[in-house]
């Protein structure tokens, strides 16, 4: 269960996975959009995850009708303010939130700095408006290869002082981080902090090479480095992050059931493991799900749980004044 004398801290959350149902609705009629469905109940099956385990591709094809809705670049600073206030709402205290600008840029063929800076101008109306610390992580796609690659991390670039960390994620097994090693070059040197979507659909090597070449100070997911002894000591010798997403990783087939995914065991090792929600929109959860109901189900004790919180302060991307302020709102 959640620690109430601890922070609630989500450090893996997309913000492009994170769309209101009802926010589709109103933006496909404003912008004359066609929808599958004109209700919310109808629409939910076409944007949610309605079965356990559907997989990876039947994953992805909800995104669809969420990026389908950007239409211009004042949606996609509403969604990202919408995020903040739900998270917010969820009792958040602390949440780093993550986008490529490319991937939502491509449906409506909007310029990817021009959405880089409407979703950074929705954090800060969030941040303004509500009592909750927001980071930004900028996304490279890898999906779109190394070329487009340099198109979507100059757009993050031309923002550098607004974005915290620098992520790579998308098609791990076609598009390996050996392709990006300049890419992460160029976001270490604007003085960005580095996480990488590794060992997710690929096995431990993709997430040495993240460390070893990309320069990754956390892990998303990470599942694959239970396969690894060395590397699980490497992770817990560096204290080396690591972002699990159980119910993510149960609806992408990544595990076969809670209890089989390796977050109990990375707690247990010593590994600065961490529950967070990856796409709630599209997995239908939030964060206290993930605590109060995954966790357990992936035989995590209470001691691990709260390990876990306590894990997610130690490795969010902020100062250690920020961590402190985190721990004084607690005592208030």
């Amino acid at each position: 269960m959640i620690d109430p004398k601890l922070p609630l801290v989500d450090l893996h959350r997309h913000l492009d996975g994170s769309i209101r149902l009802e926010t589709i609705l109103n933006l496909a009629a404003k912008h004359d959009i066609r929808l599958p469905a004109d209700t919310l109940e109808e629409l939910r099956p076409y944007v949610q995850i309605t079965e356990p385990r559907p997989g990876v591709m039947a994953f992805i094809e909800k995104f669809k009708y969420m990026v389908g809705i950007l239409a211009d670049y004042d949606a996609c600073r509403q969604v990202a303010y919408e995020n903040v206030e739900d998270a917010y709402q969820e009792g958040i205290d602390y949440i780093e939130l993550r986008f490529s600008p490319y991937f939502m840029a491509e449906s409506h063929q909007l310029d990817p700095a021009g959405v880089v800076e409407s979703v950074l101008q929705g954090l800060q109306d969030g941040r303004e408006a509500f009592d909750i610390g927001v980071n930004a992580i900028g996304i490279i796609s890898r999906t779109y290869g190394p070329d487009q690659g340099w198109a979507e991390l100059e757009a993050l670039l031309a923002y550098q002082d607004q974005i915290t960390a620098l992520d790579l994620a998308g098609d791990e097994v076609n598009y390996p981080g050996r392709l990006f090693v300049d890419h992460f070059r160029e976001g270490q040197k604007a003085g960005w902090h580095i996480t990488v979507h590794a060992g997710e659909e690929d096995g431990p090597d993709s997430i040495w090479q993240a460390i070893e070449e990309l320069g990754a100070e956390r892990i998303g997911h990470g599942v694959s480095a239970i396969q690894d002894p060395l590397l699980m000591d490497y992770l817990v010798e560096h204290r080396i992050g690591v972002e699990s997403n159980l119910t993510s990783n149960l609806q992408t087939r990544v595990v076969d059931s809670y209890q089989d995914h390796p977050l109990r065991k990375f707690l247990e090792a010593g590994i600065l493991a961490t529950i967070n929600t990856d796409d709630p929109g599209i997995s239908a959860i939030d964060l206290h799900f993930e605590y109060e109901q995954a966790a357990p189900a992936a035989g995590l004790s209470e001691e691990l749980i709260t390990r876990a919180q306590r894990n997610a302060l130690e490795v969010a991307f902020i100062s250690p004044e920020e961590r402190a302020g985190l721990l004084d709102k607690q005592d208030r």
